[in-house]
């Protein structure tokens, strides 16, 4: 029974470190913008599909590929927010969310048209499984939890300890008081959606590794972004960390012990008792912090 639970708790450990990675660019967003990407997962399936590209065309390594992507991922971010979001940021809220679910169909649609309507596992090579007492760990599946750790912390430095990262915290705390220490608010917003779609390539290429890439992933993916970003706290960046690997061990234990059929129902009952009984969420803070 142990060995189980070790089991289910390092698979569920894995899916959360997914999710992590998909609400710490929606939460970048909304913190600093106020606007919720609904695209977010979209960009991420673009990503998915653009390393698998590259890594059949080119003849290139996951890890190569990969970085392409998200620098692709961050090119298309910046256009998303000048094209798209920065006409409308003194308009009504409406008007961006209006604009978010008008994005999610174009990117989803070009993707279809870009890449085809197949699912796709994006290639690897780690294919071996080590086992420890009884627990597996296939190698992949250890490499995701790297590739998340290492993205989290390198999130951290950015935010904390460089000058891009002052400003964006300054944005976040007060964009009037920002606007009158002379910070480039035009640049930290493209600069925080570059970050925010890198971040959802990553999840994205993560998800074709271990899944698949495919139309419709999507939906599915920002929904659970959403689920972290409210069970975290609007904003917060160790409330989406805490909150995506509690939702992917939540749903491992589910899957696991009840019925896979009741995976997707649990990511809508933690959203709804944290709504209920904690409105603010685990950990209500600023995005930068």
């Amino acid at each position: 029974m142990l060995v189980d639970l070790i089991q289910q708790l390092f698979n569920g450990l894995v899916i959360g470190s997914i999710y992590t990675l998909v609400a710490l660019g929606l939460t970048i967003i909304f913190g600093i913008l106020g606007i919720a990407h609904f695209a977010h997962g979209s960009v991420a399936m673009f990503g998915g599909y653009l390393t698998f590209f590259f890594i059949q065309s080119l003849g290139i390594g996951l890890f190569p590929s990969m970085a392409l992507a998200m620098v692709a991922g961050a090119l298309l971010g910046v256009i998303l927010e000048r094209v798209a979001y920065h006409p409308v940021r003194n308009a009504p809220p409406i008007n961006a969310f209006i604009i978010a679910l008008g994005l999610t169909l174009i990117i989803e649609k070009s993707n279809l048209i870009l890449f085809g309507v197949d699912q796709v596992i994006i290639p690897t090579g780690f294919d071996r499984v080590f086992e420890i007492g009884g627990v597996t760990f296939p190698e992949l599946r250890v490499y995701i939890l790297v590739i998340a750790a290492v993205l989290v912390i390198a999130l951290t430095i950015l935010i904390q300890k460089t000058w891009m990262g002052m400003a964006v915290r300054a944005v976040a705390q007060n964009r009037p008081a920002a606007i009158l220490m002379g910070i480039n608010v035009d640049a930290v917003s493209m600069f925080v959606f570059g970050l925010s779609s890198a971040l959802g390539v990553a999840a994205g290429v993560l998800v074709g590794a271990l899944f698949a890439v495919a139309p419709g992933v999507s939906s599915g993916l920002v929904v659970k972004g959403f689920a972290v970003l409210i069970l975290g706290g609007l904003g917060s960046i160790p409330g989406a960390i805490i909150g995506g690997l509690l939702l992917g061990v939540s749903e491992t234990f589910a899957t696991a012990f009840i019925s896979s059929a009741y995976k997707d129902v649990i990511a809508f009952l933690l959203m709804i008792g944290v709504l209920l009984f904690k409105p603010e969420g685990l950990m209500r803070r600023s995005a930068t912090r």
